[in-house]
């Protein structure tokens, strides 16, 4: 099935809305967020959901790269502000460090960050509030040129939590972080490009091409060799390497079985099969 059949398929269904889909081909995963008709906003559950649909990815030794996206014509409007009001209610009476809707999140979107396959956003349409961090926490974001998005915490007197803060100004830099938090203003596609918060922008209708193509050049590449470097990446983001573990990865890549295939094919002129 492609990506633009599986989109198909996908739609056939958004009239019901459920937790997020996964659906695989070959070595590609894509995760859908199936509540079209309010624009993706993610329940409770579906978190829950996103965290079992990532175990099950990484303990696929198939699968090679992920795909993050959309049904209908949003990505996502974020976290339901109903639950957030509910935990906002109830904080006086619980501890600061209690688990909870926003912690819950935080957990998730974490845990796409550190997923140890590549992953791709494919912004189908409108990226709002969480749903910013969401798509930020990949490592590739390609999006449609009518897609827009805003970071409305400053309106609703939310101070969104540190890591999310964190990645926003490690991916964008303090400027565009300090614009898009504190003024709380909407941005379109070709300024979202601009900031660097997409890899690319594409026509809606070159945005399954766009995505298959990233998508096979991924998945080409040597996983562990790719795993350890997008750790290492995300760990020199968040200013913490951990040199020692960085080295030893290295040390065995030179003497490992992906090192040895992906010589022999440049010397004998032939795509890698790793």
């Amino acid at each position: 099935m492609t990506d633009a059949q599986a989109n198909g398929a996908a739609h056939d269904r958004a009239s019901e809305a459920s937790p997020p889909l996964l659906i695989t081909e070959g070595a590609r995963a894509t995760i859908r967020l199936n509540r079209p008709r309010h624009l993706n906003r993610l329940q409770a559950e579906d978190l829950d959901a996103l965290l079992t649909l990532f175990d099950r990815i990484e303990a696929d030794a198939a699968i090679r790269v992920v795909i993050l996206t959309g049904s209908g014509r949003a990505f996502s409007a974020g976290y339901d502000l109903g639950s957030i009001a509910e935990r906002a209610e109830g904080t006086d009476n619980a501890s600061a460090d209690e688990p909870g809707a926003g912690s819950a999140f935080e957990v998730v979107v974490n845990r796409l960050e550190d997923l140890a396959l590549p992953t791709i956003c494919r912004l189908n349409g409108g990226v709002y509030g969480g749903a910013t961090d969401l798509a930020l926490a990949c490592d590739f974001r390609i999006g449609v040129d009518t897609a827009e998005m805003f970071m409305p915490a400053a309106r609703l007197g939310l101070h969104y939590y540190p890591a999310g803060i964190k990645r926003y100004v490690s991916r964008l830099g303090a400027d565009n972080a300090k614009r898009l938090f504190l003024t709380a203003a909407k941005i379109s596609a070709p300024e979202m490009l601009r900031i660097g918060y997409l890899t690319a922008m594409v026509p809606p209708e070159a945005l399954d091409e766009e995505v298959d193509r990233l998508a096979a050049l991924l998945a080409g590449n040597a996983p562990e060799a790719m795993r350890g470097m997008k750790r290492a990446i995300n760990e020199f983001a968040r200013g913490a390497l951990d040199e020692e573990a960085a080295a030893r990865r290295h040390r065995a890549s030179m003497r490992g079985a992906e090192i040895k295939e992906g010589v022999k094919a440049f010397a004998e002129k032939r795509p890698p099969r790793f």
